[in-house]
């Protein structure tokens, strides 16, 4: 390290490695002493033999240790017990007790040799005063009851380095909700500024301004920095779950928390100082961080780093702390208010202070409704329980809130709207700090609050949406399909296949977040109409696929896998209607068909065998109850079964030739109707080809033109005379969906025609929503130009009337004056092209 022949990181990681031999040798002897005399510790619970775990927490649990430094551990075991000695039985934690001091002495002791490592077991429960040594249960009950902020940092660099590699997963998997929450955590910075504040506080009283670890711009900064993006975010992005530092502030960058320049100065000043650390405890073998102040030695320390002389060394220390500095401050520097009225102290829009006429004056057309609003919430039993710190922080949040509903469009509704949201935070008043931490959220909510009451529900049911508002850039963007599924894979990565609740609430966390960027994107006119419904049926793939996914592991796991000629799992899911035509909206279900490779007589591998059909049965109601199943996150999708062949009485479950047969001897037309908007969207894709060979045949069969066109008329009947309302029906209103002129129009005129001219024109079947169907139909002659155009531009402008009214939480039936121009066009082309066939 001194002759430059080793860079920082090799000789962090040397010494690491060195520290884990030792403890690992020191651990092994004193176990197998102590079993000598005791017997082996054994699990209660288990029976099964019991080893320490010893947890690297600081620098070495990083890997990034010292020269000269000390180790922090923190001792751990499983299961309660007792040894089995025959006469000299103890406890499990007596036994791990007394491997715990052993441990120390054997590295800490000072002998005539000198000693191996310092010992540091403050960081364990309870500190100097607690338990030498914990088991699992007890641990995690502390963190979960007793665990402080600081603690959490603490953990982030915790690394099991002895133990049984299950039991290790095990604790580790018990932790990692205590240091990363799920949703992004904004108190970090709150306990950040307390944590920064006594430490400079410290470094006053004791003048260790020259410390290059506590002192400003020194090591401690740097990872605080990184840790505290890592507390952050860690939750959601579990790249950011790692221990050492110059990986997490790359992780940063491509996450967007740290530019590039803030990146390379806090790597090249982390380097440098501990470069500085080595130079000067590896001086004298001595754990300390403060720059040496006789002459000689500073000359050393200069030289050792590469200068030529102290003044050299010292100016380019600093300019490396001041870097650290600049990052840190902007960092933990307090958010910048959203601006009120002038006229108006911020402390005077909440709580006693606060009347009608200051509202008035901020813009409120309804200043005494919005007042009265304020009021009921300001005394009700909800507030006055909340904890001081809650307090605070409502009221820090309230003045803030009502500045921005004021320069909203409509100030009363956006308040009106926003209420709910706030009511349902008082008790996880973390949220109030994420939106205080980040004023432009504040302005973002508002603004889309007063925009869509739809949304307001959505974030008011959800508060950990209120992550979404953070990156604008994220919010008003729609990923693509594989985007998609790489942003699904990361949020499902930190939990296990077998844990099915979580995978579930993942799953509709994810939608929940996506359908909000759909709508902010849509609300602002950032995306066409075509694309929002790409987006939301993406969605609704992608979570397909993936309830897919877990429903086959888990059955495989309770039964083996099926006898199957597939090499893929032999299960396919069909889209219909909306979902298979790309065409959903914010509420829709979702219309599926299940079909299976059907081996007759086959059995699965499992020790609980099972029939390859009572199989795939099965699989297919797990993969509702996935969809269907209402847990705290609500229900992901409704699941409509109905299109599947014979309806509610055939089976949940197809065989690709019963599919076959029912399509050739059985559909009627309004189903062979609904197969011109079938799609594959899950499953094993080989069998979905056999699938699409099997539409294809069945739609493109020869028809009589004239008797389609009665039958496609009478099943429009049917359905007008089932679902229009008298309003409607008088012509006094419009359905934009059912009415005529509306969209069930278009959909069977398109309907029709795939289902008539298919036969000649088979490049009709390759798409399946209504919007290309209508291109292909222009330029093929079979509509004319103007024809498909016009139709084409009704369709958008009722479904757009139709997703906006969805976001307004207002139903689809608007004043009859409306649309006309598009709704003639549509009734004309059903005269010429179904009444007159």
């Amino acid at each position: 390290d001194f002759c430059r022949l080793a860079d920082t990181i090799e000789t962090m990681r040397d010494m690491t490695l060195l520290a884990e031999v030792c403890i690992s040798a020191a651990v092994r002897y004193s176990e197998q002493q102590l079993s000598l005399r005791y017997g082996a510790p054994l699990g209660k619970d288990s029976g099964d033999r019991q080893q320490l775990i010893v947890l690297a927490m600081g620098k070495l649990g990083a890997s990034e240790l010292n020269v000269s430094s000390d180790i922090d551990l923190v001792f751990v075991y499983p299961e309660a017990g007792m040894t089995d000695g025959d006469a000299n039985s103890i406890s499990n934690e007596e036994f791990f007790t007394r491997v715990g001091q052993a441990v120390i002495q054997l590295l800490n002791q000072v002998t005539a040799e000198g000693f191996v490592f310092r010992v540091d077991m403050r960081l364990r429960p309870y500190g100097e005063s607690g338990a030498l040594v914990h088991n699992f249960p007890s641990l995690h009950q502390y963190y979960r009851e007793q665990g402080r902020e600081w603690e959490r940092y603490a953990l982030i660099k915790a690394r099991p380095i002895t133990g049984h590699p299950e039991r290790i997963a095990e604790l580790m998997r018990s932790l990692r909700p205590f240091i990363f929450r799920k949703y992004v955590d904004f108190t970090v910075i709150e306990s950040l500024r307390d944590m920064k504040a006594m430490i400079r506080d410290d470094v006053q009283r004791r003048g260790l301004q020259d410390d290059i670890k506590r002192g400003h711009g020194g090591i401690r900064d740097i990872e605080f920095i990184a840790q505290s993006f890592q507390l952050i975010r860690g939750g959601r992005i579990r790249s950011l779950q790692q221990r050492k530092l110059l990986p997490v502030l790359r992780e940063c960058q491509r996450q967007g928390c740290l530019s590039e320049e803030a990146v390379v100065e806090l790597r090249s000043a982390y380097l440098f100082l501990r470069d500085t650390e080595h130079a000067i405890q590896g001086y004298r073998d001595q754990q300390t961080h403060a720059l040496p102040s006789e002459s000689l030695n500073r000359l050393a320390v200069a030289w050792t780093m590469g200068f030529a002389g102290w003044d050299e060394f010292l100016a380019m220390l600093n300019e490396h702390r001041g870097h650290v500095d600049e990052h840190f401050e902007s960092l933990v520097a307090e958010p910048v208010s959203v601006q009120s009225s002038p006229s108006v102290q911020a402390p005077a829009l909440w709580g006693e202070a606060l009347n009608p006429d200051i509202l008035s004056g901020l813009g409120f057309h309804d200043a005494l409704g919005s007042y009265q609003a304020l009021e009921e919430l300001h005394q009700s039993s909800k507030v006055s329980n909340l904890s001081p710190r809650g307090r605070e922080r409502l009221d820090q949040f309230m003045p803030q809130l009502l500045s921005a509903c004021a320069q909203a469009h409509h100030p009363d509704l956006t308040l009106q709207r926003v209420l709910p949201l706030v009511v349902s935070v008082l008790r996880r008043s973390v949220y109030l700090v994420l939106l205080l931490e980040n004023p432009s959220a504040i302005s973002e909510l508002t603004s889309l609050c007063g925009a869509s009451p739809w949304i307001a529900e959505q974030i008011a049911q959800h508060p950990i949406l209120l992550d979404e508002l953070l990156d604008q850039g994220r919010l008003y963007s729609t990923p693509d399909i594989a985007a998609l599924r790489s942003e699904l894979a990361q949020e499902i990565m930190r939990m296990t296949s077998e844990d099915l609740e979580s995978q579930m609430d993942a799953l509709r966390l994810f939608k929940s977040r996506q359908l909000l960027r759909v709508a902010a994107s849509e609300l602002t006119q950032r995306q066409p109409l075509m694309r929002v419904s790409d987006q939301l049926s993406w969605i609704a793939q992608v979570c397909l696929e993936h309830a897919v996914k877990v429903a086959w592991q888990d059955m495989v796991e309770a039964y083996g896998e099926p006898d199957r000629e597939s090499e893929d799992i032999g299960f396919v899911v069909l889209g219909y209607g909306k979902l298979g035509g790309y065409e959903l909206s914010y509420g829709s279900d979702l219309d599926l068909v299940f079909v299976s490779e059907g081996s007759d007589g086959g059995v699965t591998n499992g020790t609980r065998s099972i029939d390859n059909t009572v199989f795939y049965t099965r699989l297919g109601q797990r993969v509702i109850h996935i969809l269907e199943a209402r847990t705290t996150l609500g229900q992901l999708y409704e699941v409509d079964m109905r299109l599947r062949p014979s309806g509610h009485s055939g089976m949940l479950v197809t065989s690709v030739s019963a599919f076959r047969n029912y399509q050739e001897e059985s559909a009627w037309t309004w189903e062979h109707q609904a197969l011109v908007r079938a799609r594959y969207v899950a499953g094993d894709a080989s069998l979905a080809e056999r699938l699409q060979s099997v539409r294809v045949e069945a739609l493109c069969r020869a028809r009589d033109p004239r008797a389609l066109a009665q039958e496609v008329q009478a099943m429009r009947q049917k359905m007008s005379e089932h679902s229009l309302s008298q309003h409607v029906r008088s012509k006094r209103e419009f359905d934009i969906k059912r009415s005529p002129g509306g969209i069930i129009d278009v959909e069977f005129l398109v309907q029709y025609a795939v289902l008539a001219w298919s036969h000649s024109v088979p490049e009709l079947t390759r798409w399946t929503d209504n919007v290309q169907i209508l291109e292909v139909l222009g330029e093929t002659g079979l509509f004319a130009q103007s024809r498909s155009e016009a139709l084409t531009q009704a369709y958008l402008a009722l479904r757009a009337r139709v997703h906006q009214l969805t976001l307004q939480q207002r139903p689809t039936v608007i004043s009859a004056t409306q649309l006309q121009e598009h709704r003639k066009a549509v009734i004309d082309i059903w005269q010429e092209v179904i009444c007159q066939s």
